[in-house]
């Protein structure tokens, strides 16, 4: 995995969650549709029917999300990758010699010892 694409890793990290989101709004589905057929009043198991019926929709979505979240980003972090790459290396640029400079200071320390 070092070697692969941080934008692979995040699909895979995403599917994950998708999955494992999925997984938990199920287990809670099944329990609300328990409660539903051990519930006394009709109109009780109707609204266990109902807040189970809620949580896979709300899930659903939740996933939707947060895959659409995981591939933008993903796509993103891959096209600046590409970008990157394809951008060409300025070429260096050779800094002014700073020789005269210190000739200059190195003159004016002579002319100041000749001047004593």
């Amino acid at each position: 995995m070092a070697d692969a694409d941080l934008d692979v890793v995040i699909r895979q990290l995403a599917r994950q969650l998708h999955t494992g989101l999925l997984t938990r709004a199920k287990e809670r589905r099944d329990r609300f549709n328990g409660l539903a057929a051990k519930a006394k009043g009709k109109e009780t198991g109707d609204r266990f029917k109902m807040m189970a019926k809620a949580t896979m929709e709300q899930a659903t979505a939740a996933a939707k999300r947060l895959q659409m979240s995981a591939d933008n980003v993903a796509d993103s972090y891959a096209r600046s990758m590409r970008l990157a790459a394809s951008t060409p290396i300025p070429a260096k640029v050779e800094k002014a010699k700073e020789k005269p400079v210190k000739k200059a200071k190195k003159a004016k320390k002579a002319k100041a010892k000749k001047a004593k």
